[in-house]
C-alpha cells in the first residue's frame, strides 16, 4: 500500500526553488496526488502558482524511499504561496480541501504523516502572540477529522534570511514565530520540529533556494524516521544529496524520461523513439 504524506503550509511548502538549479529527482517509488490520481513525481509536486518549483518533499520522500525498500510514497499536495494561519482556520477553504484530499487519497493509502511549513505570513503585527493556539486548532481539527490522532507532524522552521531584504523584509518577527513553532513542536505530541539554520534564498529574500529545500528534505526526513527535533544542519547532507543524483534510474524511470523530454521539446521524435528502442533492449 501507499504510505502518504499531507503536505500543508505557504510556498516554503509548495516550493519555490529554481527548477534549474539542482538535478532533478524521478523516482518511480515516489507518487502525487494529482488530478484525483497518483502518478510519478515530477516537480514541481506543489503546482499552486506557475512559479512553483523545487520544494523539500522531494529529497524527503527520495530519503524515504532509500530506507523503505518495498513500500511507495504518495505525496499529497494542499499548500497555499502566501497563505496566513487564519487562511487554514478550520473553516477556511485552505483546511477543507487539504481534509477532502487526504481523505480522497486515503481510499487506496494509509496516512503516516504531515509535513508542516507556514510562518512568513504571520511574522509581523505580534502575530507570534495567537501563533500557538492558532496552530493547535487547526492540528487538533485535522487529526480528528482524518481519524489519526497520533500521526507523526513535522513542523519546519523560518530561514535567517528574512527580515533583511526582498519580499522577506516585512518578516520582521521570524524569530519569534520560530519560537512559537519550536515550543509546539516540543510541547505537543507527536510533532517535531526542524530548524532551517544555515539554509539559504533565492534573491527575493523569502523563498528557500533549490538546493536548501533539497537540504530541508533530509532534515524533514530525518525528524520523521527518528522521531526527534533537528535542531542544527545534518552532518552528511551533501553526501546524502550526491547519492540520490546518482541513483541509477530503472526502465520505467529512463521511459518516463524520455517522454518527459519529447513533451517539452528537449528532444525529437525520432530522437525520442531512438531512445524508447534502447531502453527497451536494456
Amino acid at each position: 500500500m501507499i504510505k502518504s504524506f499531507l503536505m500543508l503550509g505557504q510556498s516554503n511548502m509548495a516550493g519555490r526553488g529554481f527548477l534549474d538549479e539542482v538535478p532533478p529527482i524521478y523516482n518511480e517509488r515516489i507518487q502525487m496526488l494529482r488530478n484525483g490520481r497518483w502518478q510519478m513525481m515530477t516537480e514541481p509536486i506543489n503546482y499552486d502558482r506557475p512559479t512553483a518549483g523545487v520544494g523539500l518533499a522531494s529529497s524527503f520522500a527520495d530519503m524515504w524511499c532509500s530506507k523503505n525498500q518495498d513500500d511507495t510514497i504518495g505525496l499529497i499536495p494542499c499548500a497555499e504561496g502566501g497563505s496566513s494561519l487564519d487562511d487554514w482556520a478550520v473553516d477556511k477553504v485552505l483546511f477543507r480541501h487539504a481534509v477532502n484530499e487526504a481523505k480522497f487519497a486515503m481510499e487506496n493509502s494509509e496516512l503516516v504523516g504531515i509535513l508542516w511549513h507556514q510562518g512568513e505570513n504571520d511574522s509581523f503585527g505580534e502575530n507570534y502572540k495567537v501563533y500557538y493556539e492558532k496552530l493547535l486548532s487547526i492540528v487538533e481539527a485535522l487529526r480528528k477529522k482524518l481519524n489519526v490522532p497520533n500521526i507523526p507532524l513535522i513542523i519546519g522552521g523560518l530561514g535567517d534570511f528574512l527580515g533583511k531584504e526582498g519580499f522577506g523584509k516585512h518578516s520582521t518577527e521570524y524569530t519569534l514565530i520560530n519560537k512559537e513553532l519550536e515550543r509546539f513542536a516540543l510541547e505537543q505530541d507527536n510533532c517535531y520540529f526542524v530548524s532551517a539554520s544555515g539554509l539559504t534564498s533565492n534573491p527575493d529574500g523569502i523563498h528557500f533556494d533549490a538546493v536548501s529545500q533539497r537540504k530541508f528534505g533530509l532534515r524533514y526526513f530525518e525528524a520523521f524516521s527518528k522521531k526527534e527535533h533537528i535542531f542544527k544542519p545534518l552532518d552528511n547532507e551533501d553526501e546524502l544529496m550526491a547519492s540520490s543524483y546518482s541513483r541509477a534510474h530503472t526502465k520505467s524511470e529512463n521511459m518516463y524520461i524520455k517522454t518527459m523530454d519529447f513533451a517539452i521539446g528537449k528532444i525529437s521524435y525520432n530522437e525520442f523513439i531512438s531512445e524508447v528502442t534502447k531502453i527497451n533492449k536494456d
